[in-house]
């Protein structure tokens, strides 16, 4: 098993986002965000963006720029807070 080095800070903001997120250890949490940004290749984010969802982006630019609604920044942390939630309480049962 190898080890990380993280400073105090950065350990306290670990152990609340672990805490939050429903982790049991920073241990944990820390090796998932990990996994998480490796697991993002140039592949893995060319499926992302195919020809769909780049048509999706520009449909939803031109709405905006036509003045339709747009969401703060708040708005949009609460939004996904909210989705976080959601999905640990589904993951969990």
């Amino acid at each position: 098993m190898h080890q990380v080095q993280l400073s105090e800070q950065l350990y306290d903001r670990a152990r609340r986002r672990a805490a939050e997120s429903g982790f049991s250890s920073v241990d944990d949490y820390v090796a998932n965000v990990l996994n998480d940004e490796l697991a993002l290749t140039d592949e893995a984010l060319d499926a992302l963006f195919d020809a769909d969802r780049l048509a999706r982006l520009d449909q939803i630019s031109q709405r905006v720029k036509s003045g339709e609604k747009t969401y703060t920044m708040d708005e949009v942390a609460d939004h996904f807070e909210k989705k976080r939630k959601e999905w640990l309480q589904n993951r969990a049962g």
